[in-house]
């Protein structure tokens, strides 16, 4: 199931903030697709959005902090593939 993602990353450049989509997904890591390229291993965060249909109750957003382990340029995106080091459920809207 591909679900909304909000990537966060720093680096000479600044702090930025981009949206993708994720292709797979399990508790050690994910593949997301997004438009802009990253660095195998830097560091993020990203807020990943479970929604209803899969949650039964309301939208669950859970932000991650992760390290990218491999980057893939594809003809209409970037894919990256990333371990997750940790994570906390948000209990507010971001």
């Amino acid at each position: 199931m591909a679900l909304p993602l909000t990537v966060r990353s720093s680096g000479p450049e600044g702090d930025t903030e981009r949206h993708g989509r994720t292709r797979d997904v399990s508790f050690r890591g994910l593949y997301f697709t997004v438009d802009s390229k990253y660095e195998s291993g830097s560091a993020l965060q990203f807020i990943l959005t479970l929604p209803k249909e899969i949650t039964m109750a309301g939208d669950v957003n859970i932000l991650c902090y992760a390290q990218v382990v491999r980057v893939e340029t594809q003809p209409d995106a970037v894919g990256v593939a990333a371990r997750i080091d940790r994570y906390e459920f948000l209990s507010a809207p971001v």
